[in-house]
């Protein structure tokens, strides 16, 4: 407020016709264009996500199965590269078939898809994820569609599993 106050000092000072008038107008006209453009955006987001996650889900999932570990207790992501493409929906088939427990940790990753659902047992989970858990046996199912395209790391954070070659890459291409 002290700014508008300010400035109507400094125009009115050197203008020599009605400014007091004339800001007002101009301020007048400055909210009202800012409120519409605001409930243009408000109105169009969600209309806007509505169509782009029912595109996504038309799409049949390709499924691509990752295992974290092996029978032989080996430290690693079989496979341990991924080439996905942005736009297309996936089906990750996550599996731990050692005896130990694993995480499937790629933040930046989980950052630049949009994910549609975690499926673990009888428990779908949906938003945002960043990382996974799986004890020994266990097998989770996520379905996302990549947003972004780069290179993102790919490990497993338990002390050790990571230094012992725990560790894989996730390519998204345009």
């Amino acid at each position: 407020m002290k700014i508008h106050k300010y400035l109507d000092q400094i125009v009115i000072t050197s203008v020599n016709f009605p400014t007091t008038a004339w800001l007002q107008i101009l301020r007048r006209n400055y909210v009202i264009l800012t409120l519409l453009l605001s409930l243009n955006f408000i109105a169009a987001t969600p209309a806007m996500a509505a169509n782009l996650s029912g595109d996504f889900l038309k799409q049949p999932a390709t499924e691509i199965t990752v295992s974290l570990g092996n029978s032989a207790n080996e430290l690693k992501f079989e496979p341990n590269h991924l080439e996905l493409l942005v736009g297309k929906r996936y089906e990750l088939q996550l599996t731990n078939p050692s005896q130990l427990k694993h995480y499937f940790t790629a933040k930046d990753f989980a950052d630049g898809i949009w994910t549609q659902k975690v499926q673990a047992g009888k428990v779908e989970i949906k938003g945002a994820i960043h990382e996974l858990e799986l004890k020994p046996g266990a097998e989770a199912e996520w379905v996302f569609v990549p947003l972004k395209s780069g290179t993102y790391g790919l490990r497993c954070p338990i002390p050790g599993h990571t230094e012992a070659g725990m560790t894989g890459e996730i390519a998204i291409k345009n």
